[in-house]
């Protein structure tokens, strides 16, 4: 009896560790998230060129860029409402020559840096509608723009070199910048007095700060011939630089976190990417689209720490070149916004989120 007994422990036990696994993994396939594809009314003009998607949270996005027209470029936006993608019309000089730059959210508003008929401006949406801000002087280019509550950036040159301009609120400055630096490639800023920029000088790429009084060398240590494509700054403290290392003439990708304290330099499977488009995940993970080995599916990097793993969006049909160009954490989801261009046609835009 006692044999019998033992053996038919052992059968059960046998079974349950059959049974067990495949129901294991069928559980975590069910809530792994994947990407899928988000419809976007097509642009009136292709093809397109996408510059910047910032989301507020899961309800509000804005995606800017500009149309490649006959006479031109003209501005083009998009709002996302939790829902659906919608061409927005309504700002001020929606209908003439120019184009649409990096979005930032200022308090309750959204400010958008607009280089309208040659002439740059930040549009601004509160409540109460569309109205736009001017800049003090007309700038040849018009390299970027950073906005906080009280505070705002746009960087560029003129025919007297680099340019700096500072809005605190009321009204507009040139700022100075340290000796030997000849040009501001981008800039970004946690507060009003707590603003980033790198810069190409006359000893090589440079981060600057400005802490409310003056821009200052951050004497970070980038990698030897190396260059920055972005840097991202968290409420934490923390701050991450994206860039790229020549080695023996080839672009490595490389990755500096601080931690408010030390630089750690790591170089990720990535490549040659450029990382301008990497985003702080809602997972914690830093995302950023990467070069796809699929002409008909997006691909995307995620980096945690020491681990690189790779994912694709949607399979598109007749697809030969899908390119996402912007990311955005949008409450518990990741939303893209780029181009895509089917067989037979020009780039046209497309979008697709994880998770949500």
């Amino acid at each position: 009896m006692n044999g019998l007994r033992a053996l038919v422990v052992c059968l059960v036990v046998a079974c349950a560790a059959v049974v067990a696994p495949p129901a294991a993994v069928t559980s975590a396939v069910a809530v792994t998230p994947s990407w899928s594809a988000l419809p976007v009314p097509p642009a009136a003009a292709s093809p397109v060129t996408v510059s910047d998607l910032a989301a507020r949270g899961p309800g509000e996005a804005w995606a800017s860029g500009y149309e490649h027209a006959a006479d031109g470029l003209r501005p083009m936006l998009y709002r996302w409402d939790g829902r659906a993608w919608h061409r927005e019309t309504a700002f001020p000089g929606a209908g003439e020559l120019g184009w649409l730059g990096k979005v930032q959210f200022v308090g309750e508003e959204v400010w958008i840096l607009h280089n309208h008929v040659g002439v740059g401006q930040i549009l601004r949406r509160s409540a109460g509608g569309w109205s736009s801000l001017p800049l003090p002087q007309t700038l040849w280019t018009y390299q970027d723009f950073a906005a906080v509550p009280g505070a705002a950036w746009v960087v560029g040159e003129d025919d007297t070199g680099l340019k700096v301009l500072h809005h605190d609120g009321s009204g507009w400055t040139a700022q100075s910048t340290p000796e030997g630096v000849l040009y501001l490639m981008g800039i970004t800023a946690r507060t009003a007095t707590d603003a980033w920029a790198w810069a190409d000088t006359t000893t090589g790429t440079t981060v600057l700060r400005w802490d409310g009084t003056a821009w200052r060398d951050a004497r970070v240590p980038l990698p030897p011939d190396s260059n920055v494509h972005t840097l991202l700054l968290e409420p934490s403290g923390r701050a991450t630089i994206g860039g790229s290392r020549y080695i023996d003439g080839v672009p490595r990708t490389y990755l500096m976190t601080f931690d408010g304290r030390t630089w750690r330099t790591t170089y990720p499977p990535l490549g040659d990417t450029y990382t301008e488009a990497m985003v702080r995940g809602p997972d914690g993970a830093l995302w950023l689209p990467v070069r796809s080995d699929r002409a008909f599916q997006s691909k995307y990097a995620r980096v945690n720490g020491p681990r690189t793993t790779f994912s694709y969006g949607p399979e598109r049909t007749d697809a030969i070149d899908v390119r996402p160009r912007a990311l955005a954490r949008a409450g518990s989801s990741l939303l893209s916004f780029g181009t895509v261009e089917i067989y037979g046609s020009k780039p046209n835009l497309m979008s697709e989120r994880l998770g949500g």
